[in-house]
């Protein structure tokens, strides 16, 4: 849609405007309390928690997922907005990838090689793959919902990044079931598992994001 199309729009539209801060943190909180509720009714946390959480590994997870939430999160409003410089506020997107980098190359330095391909491979790949994406879908939702009231220049993105906002809450709640703790694992299957939210997200939003 053209610019000169959408003051016409706006001009005729006379519905209250919806606060798209607002709108935005309600919808994150609503998707992240659905996805916990579901998580600890089914999953819950892993039984060594205690013993875990005194490991740089485990820790390193949340890090990285919450990393990767922060900042598709505050990438969303920009998304939404005509006129937003997104292009240069998307390379915060490679913050989470770099601390995975960084960790993977601490990882194969302290771990002898015939040990990699064990620790990339985990125990628990195909329920990352699943889980997390599974997870995904109810934050996603109600992004989407919160995000239409937004006008979006590029739907496809705008719908990429509030799937990347849902990955970082699913991958978080999956860290804490999760006993795959090396960085070799968690640079290969999360960032799969994130991969197909977004892609998902992308083909959603160009469906049901559109103005």
């Amino acid at each position: 849609m053209k610019t000169h199309d959408l003051i016409t729009l706006l001009a005729q539209d006379n519905r209250r405007p919806v606060n798209l801060s607002i709108a935005i943190s309600v919808a994150i909180v609503a998707g992240t309390a659905i996805a916990a509720l579901i998580f600890f009714s089914m999953l819950g946390l892993r039984h060594d928690l205690a013993l875990a959480l005194k490991t740089v590994r485990f820790d390193f997870k949340f890090l990285v997922t919450l990393t990767l939430f922060a900042t598709a999160t505050s990438l969303v409003a920009a998304t939404i907005r005509p006129g937003s410089k997104l292009v240069i506020r998307r390379r915060l997107l490679l913050s989470a990838p770099i601390l995975l980098a960084a960790a993977v190359t601490v990882e194969m330095a302290v771990t002898p090689p015939d040990q990699w391909l064990g620790k990339l491979i985990g125990r628990n790949a195909l329920h990352c793959l699943t889980i997390i994406p599974a997870l995904s879908l109810f934050p996603a939702f109600c992004l989407f919902l919160a995000i239409r009231n937004g006008a979006p220049e590029n739907p496809g993105v705008a719908g990429a990044i509030a799937a990347l906002v849902s990955a970082g809450i699913a991958s978080t709640l999956y860290a804490s079931n999760c006993f795959d703790d090396s960085p070799l694992f968690v640079a290969t299957w999360y960032p799969i598992a994130a991969g197909i939210v977004a892609t998902a997200g992308y083909f959603a939003g160009k469906r049901f994001l559109r103005w």
